[in-house]
């Protein structure tokens, strides 16, 4: 076993929570101010903890064993514009804690990783994505935010951090802990989910454009309306779907942007966010048909022209066996009975890092299934238990 010390774990964990700390929760946006910051004191604690730390060319940081791989273990540290402080921060410090106590205890050779962009400012699980070769960066480069910052230009912010990429093959497994972000976990009064594979997502960015006028003197039936336009798709797509998905399916408008934004002002565009998540690919496939049919067939019965941007995403996929395992015989140790194997509802860097290596993951409850939010906990108790299981884990495969 490897004897991880609970109290430095969260005395770490709450240390990284007051970078970009705004009330519960904590406002770290990939590459902003305080996630670079975050990043900074990551590579700090690494160093102290005696890893090596090395930031590749889109500020993904990996702090080294000694002998320069072994298990990776990890998650990320950016947080959604409003976020909560455990998402991603929670597989990082519990990742650091396990790894320095083996260093310390003469344990298996442990590296760590807090991956850049999971939370999707410019696609899907940036950082992983490119690592992992799901997309090539010359091809990430052009994308924008919802801002219409460039990721290059958001990557340059740390080009002073910056070192090659490193060589997936020097590791061996990677393991992510994160909160659960739904509620199975906390209504069973359970302590820990074994994930057994992470839903397949779909993300793109869909333009209606119609005629801008004046608000007061232009009749209802002679406006190109775009918004009228997003509010018909929203009903249509939803009628639409009833018959294809499936209970666990979800399909989320998240962001909207509307052109010219005035009280006064027929609006002439909307550009907004469509994101579709399920576990079964043909299923993805079959809805983004429809999704691109009733936005065209929505377009032409309103007179809008209609695009759309690049389609990102990640198939769904099976956690490793091996892992799996690793993670049933910790959690059976640490709280017999008390836990379960699940599928994860949200997108990972495990599903990235997947196509490289074994991968795993482990959750933890989260209070009312809250997250993306301020309202986002966990209590001390569980993350202790997680910590403990993470490291049964990682005794087990090392």
């Amino acid at each position: 076993m490897i004897p991880v010390d609970p109290q430095r774990f969260l005395s770490d964990l709450h240390a990284l929570r007051a970078i970009g700390a705004e009330g519960t929760g904590v406002v770290r946006p990939a590459y902003s101010e305080t996630d670079i910051a975050a990043r900074a004191w990551l590579a700090d604690r690494m160093r102290a903890a005696g890893l090596a730390p090395h930031f590749d060319p889109v500020g993904n940081l990996f702090g080294l064993h000694p002998d320069g791989g072994g298990l990776l273990l990890g998650s990320h540290s950016d947080t959604q514009p409003e976020g909560g402080w455990l998402d991603g921060a929670l597989g990082v410090i519990g990742a650091l804690e396990v790894a320095r106590a083996s260093l310390e205890s003469g344990g298996p050779a442990i590296s760590v990783v807090s991956f850049q962009d999971e939370e999707g400012r410019f696609g899907v699980t940036t950082g992983s994505s490119i690592w992992a070769g799901v997309r090539p960066l010359d091809e990430v480069d052009v994308l924008t935010d919802a801002g219409g910052t460039r990721f290059a230009e958001a990557r340059g912010r740390m080009a002073d951090m910056a070192d090659d990429f490193l060589d997936p093959a020097r590791f061996s497994a990677f393991l992510e802990m994160h909160i659960e972000q739904g509620p199975v976990l906390d209504q069973a009064a359970e302590a820990i989910g074994v994930v057994t594979s992470i839903v397949g997502i779909r993300d793109m960015r869909i333009t209606y454009t119609g005629q801008q006028n004046h608000a007061g003197t232009t009749p209802m039936h002679l406006r190109r309306d775009a918004v009228q336009g997003l509010a018909a798709f929203a009903t249509a797509l939803n009628a639409r779907l009833a018959g294809v998905v499936a209970p666990e399916t979800v399909w989320t408008i998240g962001h909207v942007s509307v052109h010219p934004n005035a009280a006064s002002v027929v609006p002439g565009a909307v550009t907004f966010s469509m994101q579709w998540r399920d576990g079964d690919a043909d299923r993805l496939d079959r809805m983004e048909e429809i999704i691109r049919e009733t936005a065209q067939e929505t377009a032409a019965d309103r007179g809008l022209e209609v695009g759309s941007g690049p389609m990102l995403g990640l198939p769904p996929v099976a956690m490793d066996a091996s892992v799996q395992e690793a993670f049933a015989g910790a959690a059976e140790a640490e709280v017999p009975g008390r836990w379960r194997r699940m599928p994860s509802g949200a997108l990972h860097d495990a599903a990235s890092v997947a196509r490289l290596m074994p991968a795993g993951m482990l959750f933890v409850p989260s209070i009312g299934g809250i997250s993306h939010s301020f309202d986002e906990d966990t209590g001390e108790g569980d993350l202790v238990t997680g910590l403990r299981v993470l490291a049964g884990a990682a005794a087990r495969l090392g």
